[in-house]
């Protein structure tokens, strides 16, 4: 009779540990999911890095972990400051010009068809009568407060998960050898001869996706900060980083720099607004239409309406780092469902649609 239940008694033991494991996790788990994601996409640059370095483990660790931290989170703690700066900079001078009486609509407003006219005599007497504004700010004060409250923290567990993350991958990538051999047996005693191409279909899935969503991500922030920096946008830092978020959106970054160019005509400067609306079409969105088919692996595309799931979702389960962490495990699942069942996707041509 023991030797009957010991097999479920064996299995019960370890689904509880491994329950308990992961509930201790739980408040590192996405810090640690990303980790590992960025740890399987830059595995080659760090063996190559290692292999430069005489074979030293921890240099190359240290190395690639102060990257990781020069790369993102420096960036992001900067542009959470700027956020902060900007806010109380923008509540201040809005305060002012209301004392002041300058506060007016802008003048293409008004040029607007069927509501601009409307809109435009709607908000000059908004602006005109005190009572009006008082009653609307204590209607969309407190919104307003959580709106920001609530995206200062996400900016900052995003610091906070990222430079988590940083510390996990160190270790990852030090101790990774050791850890990719007990992987490899742990996998082939539980799924036997497929364990090989369960592994390869993973790490080729997560490199896919993480190079296409981050480096293209990167990409289009990196162009777009060179644009708004020529044309002379203000919140410049503010303005790439915004760009980097609506990129993992299809058809996001245009409503960045399209903002920025409707500011520039705005301001008077046609000239640059123009520049601003070529420089967004050919080149930012230029980067989403060439960059990421060269970024992305093949295998790896993941159709657009999980992305859209993934980063909303992944933003919702486990914060800032969600948006890398849901798209991607979004791909590993369909990357497994299509190796188990045989049936690939239809090969479409490059979307040549605005992003």
């Amino acid at each position: 009779m023991e030797k009957r239940f010991q097999p479920y008694s064996r299995l019960a033991a370890i689904v509880f540990l491994v329950i308990g494991c992961l509930w201790v996790l739980r408040p590192f788990l996405a810090a640690i999911l990303f980790a590992c994601a960025i740890t399987i996409s830059s595995w080659p640059l760090y063996l190559r890095l290692m292999a430069r370095l005489g074979g030293r483990r921890t240099l190359a660790a240290s190395i690639m972990t102060v990257s990781l931290v020069l790369l993102i989170i420096l960036p992001l703690a900067l542009v959470t400051w700027n956020v902060a700066d900007n806010a109380g900079a923008f509540y201040r001078g809005l305060r002012d010009a209301l004392q002041a009486g300058h506060l007016a609509p802008p003048d293409w407003l008004r040029q607007v068809p069927l509501v601009g006219e409307m809109a435009d005599n709607y908000l000059r007497g908004l602006i005109g009568s005190r009572e009006q504004l008082v009653a609307l700010a204590k209607k969309y004060m407190e919104p307003a407060r959580h709106l920001l409250l609530g995206g200062g923290l996400v900016l900052g567990s995003g610091v906070a998960q990222v430079s988590l993350a940083a510390f996990v991958s160190f270790f990852l990538y030090r101790d990774g050898p050791t850890l990719l051999r007990a992987l490899a047996v742990g996998m082939e005693k539980i799924m036997g001869e497929h364990a090989a191409g369960v592994a390869d279909t993973v790490s080729r899935t997560v490199r896919g996706v993480m190079y296409g969503l981050l480096g293209t991500a990167l990409a289009q922030a990196a162009v777009a900060a060179a644009g708004f920096l020529i044309a002379g946008v203000p919140a410049v830092a503010l303005l790439a980083v915004a760009t980097f978020l609506f990129s993992l959106v299809p058809v996001g970054p245009p409503l960045v720099w399209g903002g920025a160019a409707i500011w520039l005509f705005n301001q008077g400067s046609t000239g640059w607004g123009i520049f601003m609306l070529v420089w967004g079409v050919v080149l930012i969105s230029g980067v989403d239409n060439v960059v990421k088919p060269m970024l992305i692996s093949r295998g790896s595309s993941l159709p657009f309406l999980l992305v859209l799931l993934g980063v909303m979702g992944g933003v919702i389960a486990f914060g800032f780092v969600g948006l890398f962490i849901g798209p991607t495990l979004l791909a590993v699942a369909l990357g497994l469902l299509r190796n188990w069942t045989g049936v690939q996707p239809v090969v479409a041509p490059p979307s040549r649609s605005a992003s």
